[in-house]
């Protein structure tokens, strides 16, 4: 494996000069800068971006951690970070967590060991000091962790109004809702009040149902689903806090027989791929992931760059009618 050495024995030029033209650092002729990269080309050359980082003391590179990319929703969060990373001149670490603790905090350290220059926290498993630890420029999803770490979320609580107003005005007077269950300081506990505030102001039943464990795990939702329908047969108007939720409800809903959307309606949230792909079209909640993930990879910039953030607040969301209301 050729070496900076051998790039600047092939191009004729000190070790000092290759270095400065990979870093593009002081005056370097362009005629001496065509001689480097050549060589670096014919060498197959790829310089260590470890010991680059070192010597510009920033890696270009953000960290983030989720605790999975299998779920769509945290995928394309995923895929919409990256492109909002690369827009501003960064690369993307991805750590998955598993919503184990301790893997959680062997990631952290493996992005301190990597140097990354802001981290972006998708999973929150470990106590706030755990994190402030790093003393790295961060930002949380969808939780407050402290006053002192920026949040970045959509408006949960005009999701789950939305919801139920849309099923009401749809003909719907028995609501049920199925959620994950929500860790302290979740601002994803807002959709579960908005919810129920908008079917108590239209005088409507609501019942809440709670998955038993990790609301990300799809291996129980089919018999979750039968359940929710078994136990609720008068059900007229069901919001899940995921499209993945709402798409095993519409399998759960064929098997028993209820048509959709003239014997049940449904809505879920997120407006992520699979609420496009099913028959009939979920009604869903769009969060605007685009708009989420360029927020948090600005407030990671701004704190490199010393500049203050602006008042953290939630990104309106949207309701996409579909075929199942």
């Amino acid at each position: 494996m050729a070496t900076i050495h051998d790039v600047a024995a092939r191009a004729g030029v000190s070790v000092t000069t290759v270095s400065r033209v990979m870093n593009d650092r002081g005056y370097i002729s362009e005629a001496t800068r065509a001689k480097v990269r050549r060589a670096m080309d014919e060498l197959g050359y790829e310089p260590s971006e470890i010991a680059r980082s070192l010597l510009r003391k920033q890696s270009h590179v953000f960290g983030l951690i989720v605790p999975t990319t299998a779920h769509p929703f945290f995928g394309e969060l995923t895929h919409h970070v990256e492109a909002a990373a690369c827009e501003r001149g960064y690369k993307l670490m991805l750590c998955h967590s598993g919503f184990d603790a301790s893997k959680e905090r062997e990631l952290l350290g493996l992005l301190a060991r990597n140097r990354v220059d802001g981290i972006i926290l998708g999973s929150h498993e470990l106590d706030v000091e755990e994190y402030r630890k790093l003393k790295a420029p961060m930002a949380s999803f969808d939780r407050r962790l402290s006053p002192d770490i920026p949040w970045f979320t959509s408006d949960n609580e005009q999701g789950g109004r939305l919801a139920a107003e849309h099923l009401i005005e749809r003909g719907c007077s028995r609501l049920v809702m199925v959620s994950g269950r929500y860790k302290p300081n979740m601002f994803t506990a807002g959709r579960t009040s908005g919810f129920l505030q908008a079917a108590r102001t239209a005088g409507v039943q609501a019942d809440i149902v709670e998955t038993a464990g990790d609301a990300l795990d799809e291996t129980g939702y089919p018999e979750l689903m039968a359940r929710v329908l078994k136990q609720h047969p008068r059900a007229d108007g069901l919001f899940f806090t995921s499209d993945l939720m709402a798409a095993y409800a519409l399998q759960a809903c064929a098997e028993a027989g209820w048509r959709v959307p003239e014997r049940i309606k449904l809505v879920g949230y997120d407006d992520s791929g699979v609420s496009r792909w099913l028959q009939p079209g979920l009604t869903t909640i769009r969060q605007p992931l685009a708009d989420m993930a360029a927020l948090a990879v600005d407030c990671l910039v701004r704190q490199l760059e010393g500049i203050p953030l602006e008042p953290a607040r939630p990104l309106p969301v949207t309701l996409v009618q579909r075929g199942t209301t």
